[in-house]
């Protein structure tokens, strides 16, 4: 492969040559001499940020804690590839997902590059209480599962997991899983009660919140007349 560094305008020339139809990937490797991957990378940037992508850069883009990590689930979850995620959140390689995901698995933190939040990717032990709590919370602020994450200082992957197990199983779902699960029946009195009333006052929560939301968006309606 050669080692010449090509100008944007060089690789402009490549890539508009390939996205015209004029050539593939494959003859493109063998008439310029360049990786397919290299190729498809330039091909990729180009797509997500025109010109620009093609730039020879002396920085790292700046990506936030919280996108990196949404990426990565969106891996694990396996529902998109990894050019489609590459795609969803404007990274600029595959190389890069794959630092995240390497990152996530050795739970190294998730930084921004700019200094900013650092996203869990190790969680931490908790209590029955604690899941169904987060849960709740979690549930009561239309799944926004990084922010439960922050605010309750565990992983974004433990809310997702805990939030899918209560969805299809309920409280008891959320136990550490030993054996069988008790059926709703097999709950105290005392503790349907004290179920009943987070319930309550999440449910609370989240109609407080969306009432604020209305209130807000009539005062922008009224002040667009």
């Amino acid at each position: 492969m050669p080692n010449k560094k090509l100008t944007d305008v060089e690789k402009l020339a490549i890539v508009q040559e390939i996205e015209g139809g004029h050539i593939g990937i494959n003859a493109a490797v063998r008439k310029f001499g360049f990786s397919k991957s290299t190729l498809m990378k330039w091909r990729n940037r180009y797509r997500l940020y025109g010109m620009e992508g093609l730039a020879i850069r002396t920085c790292n883009r700046s990506y936030s804690a919280e996108l990196k990590l949404q990426a990565v689930m969106d891996y694990f979850r396996g529902e998109l590839s990894q050019y489609q995620i590459i795609d969803k959140y404007k990274i600029s390689s595959r190389t890069q997902l794959a630092d995240w995901i390497k990152k996530y698995n050795g739970h190294s933190s998730l930084r921004a590059y700019n200094g900013g939040k650092t996203a869990m990717t190790k969680g931490r032990s908790t209590t029955w209480q604690e899941r169904l709590d987060i849960v709740l919370h979690c549930l009561a602020n239309g799944q926004d599962y990084s922010q439960a994450a922050d605010q309750f200082k565990v992983s974004y992957q433990q809310v997702y997991g805990w939030v899918k197990k209560y969805e299809a199983g309920g409280p008891e779902a959320l136990r550490d899983g030993r054996g069988r699960k008790k059926a709703p029946e097999e709950l105290t009195e005392a503790d349907q009660q004290k179920l009943a009333m987070r319930k309550l006052e999440y449910e609370v929560e989240r109609l407080r919140a969306e009432n604020v939301f209305l209130k807000k968006l009539q005062e922008f309606q009224r002040g667009r007349r």
